[in-house]
């Protein structure tokens, strides 16, 4: 059964830090993509940060772009998103997605989300 469990959510102050964690099981990680995803309130959901089986291969959204950093450990079935520079627009429930090849088809798992809030 695959599983993807996010955390490291929180409550931060406009400049601070935080790091999402999305710990997978069930699957060959090292074999998946993975996308962080998010939505605010009231807003449509949208993609975050890319990253391929590779740390090199990674892409960012224009509005997270030299704040955010995506990375993988792949020993640890682990995905990351660092989240520097907070302002209130980066407010947000964020989700890992994992996309893995199936045979000839990719099959994509979703975690629950985890709460992002950024205010004074």
């Amino acid at each position: 059964q695959v599983q993807l469990v996010e955390s490291g959510g929180g409550l931060v102050q406009p400049g601070g830090s935080l790091r999402l964690s999305c710990i997978t099981s069930g699957l060959a990680f090292s074999n998946a993509v993975m996308t962080w995803y998010r939505q605010g309130p009231g807003k449509e959901r949208e993609l975050v940060a890319h990253i391929g089986t590779a740390d090199d291969a990674t892409n960012y959204a224009d509005s997270v772009k030299g704040r955010f950093t995506i990375s993988r450990d792949n020993a640890k079935n682990t995905g990351y998103l660092q989240l520097d520079s907070l302002n209130a627009e980066d407010t947000a429930i964020y989700y890992c997605r994992i996309d893995i090849l199936s045979g000839d088809r990719w099959i994509d798992y979703w975690g629950q989300g985890t709460q992002v809030t950024v205010s004074s």
